[in-house]
């Protein structure tokens, strides 16, 4: 089992920046492929960034690949997502996923969520 603890999300102008967390526990945490997946109000829920267990391979959405960076720390048992030059449009609910499939990008695990909202 794991469990996953994100943290970071908050209000934002736009043009700014910040730091998203996935705090993984379980002691495999550290071999599962992880991404972050968000959620705007009306929408369904879409892919953002996904890395591989060691870190080797990342992948973003068209829509944030320049600006997003995802990176992880196999010794913390955690990802980070740095996101910059945030838009509106970056408004979400940020979720963190774990154990996923890369062609599915079906996920074992899910966080609560973290709320991120960018001010115009």
């Amino acid at each position: 089992q794991v469990q996953l603890l994100e943290s970071g999300g908050g209000l934002v102008q736009a043009g700014g920046s910040l730091r998203l967390s996935c705090a993984a526990s379980g002691r495999t945490a550290s071999n599962y492929h992880m991404g972050w997946f968000r959620q705007a109000p009306g929408n369904e829920r879409e892919f953002v960034a996904h890395i591989t267990w060691n870190g080797d391979w990342t992948r973003y959405a068209d829509s944030v690949k320049g600006r997003f960076t995802l990176s992880r720390d196999n010794t913390k048992n955690t990802v980070y997502l740095q996101m910059n030059s945030l838009k509106p449009e970056d408004t979400a609910v940020y979720y963190c996923a774990s154990n996923l499939n890369l062609w599915t990008m079906a996920a074992e695990y899910w966080g609560q969520g973290t709320q991120v909202t960018v001010s115009s």
